[in-house]
């Protein structure tokens, strides 16, 4: 089923002599069903402006306006891809603007209106940086209301991951402390071109007004960074050089000195911070 008058991928790709680039973490997705599914698991955007990262040919691009984006500012690396994302825009007058540059130094709010959502197929040799920056401004509520994001499938799994879980770690403390976050999609390997060796996932992170529990930022940072880090040792162990009597801290918030990180609920590590945060 077409999404819209512009021809299909596969013809866009070989139209532009396009091919993945391991280098640049690119596997395309050529089926705009999978694509416009993807862009209606982020919502109404009839009211949004949507922020894509790594567009390639355009796919979710092309699904993103076909399903109401107000406006869409794609930001891509590779400089073979702008021809085929300037015929969309060419297709959709005035909706889409394409950057080329790294998401990584551009400012979408230079560009964006919000209300704001964030929308990406996230090449994969930036996906979780990129994530992380986005779940940790010096302001909260972010620029962002939600995050739509395809990770690798044990990249999705680490974000939703519940205490005890050897997926749990610093990944699913920052994203559940603020957001909403779950898995809404599966894509299977065979999905992509070319096809990579695991499975991927979509992960629908909503922005919570205020933080579950209170916590001062960059110490809740550094403390979960130190406690999994090491995370094969006793908290007690893991954390010494975090304050001379981290026993008596990591007791404070209720956890046992000999815990490992990944047995320590959120609130816990909340309240760890705080106390932390109260002896400096």
């Amino acid at each position: 089923m077409a999404i819209d008058e512009l021809p299909p991928l596969r013809e866009v790709i070989a139209a532009h002599g396009l091919s993945a680039r391991k280098a640049l973490g690119q596997n395309f997705l050529l089926d705009l069903n999978l694509t416009a599914k993807i862009a209606r698991n982020a919502g109404d955007l009839s009211g949004f402006d949507v922020l894509e990262v790594g567009p390639g040919p355009g796919g979710l691009t092309r699904g993103l306006l076909a399903e109401g984006a107000r406006r869409v500012l794609a930001i891509e690396k590779d400089p073979r891809c702008l021809p085929a994302l300037e015929e969309i825009a060419e297709h959709y007058p005035g909706r889409l603007r394409v950057i080329e540059g790294d998401a990584l130094d551009i400012d979408p709010l230079e560009h964006l209106t919000p209300p704001i959502a964030i929308a990406a197929n996230l090449p994969y040799n930036v996906g979780t940086e990129l994530l992380v920056r986005w779940l940790t401004p010096e302001t909260w509520p972010p620029f962002w209301t939600s995050l739509t994001l395809m990770f690798q499938r044990e990249v999705a799994e680490r974000i939703v991951a519940e205490p005890g879980s050897k997926a749990y770690g610093r990944l699913a403390v920052l994203a559940q402390w603020r957001t909403d976050a779950r898995i809404v999609m599966s894509l299977p390997p065979g999905a992509f071109t070319p096809p990579p060796k695991v499975s991927s996932a979509v992960v629908r992170l909503t922005a919570l007004p205020e933080p579950k529990f209170p916590a001062n930022p960059k110490v809740l940072e550094r403390v979960v960074a130190m406690a999994f880090n090491q995370r094969r040792k006793m908290l007690r162990s893991a954390l010494k050089g975090l304050h001379p009597d981290v026993e008596d801290l990591l007791k404070s918030a209720g956890i046992s000195p000999t815990d490992r990180a990944e047995q320590v609920a959120l609130e816990q590590f909340c309240a760890l911070a705080r106390a932390v945060e109260a002896e400096s």
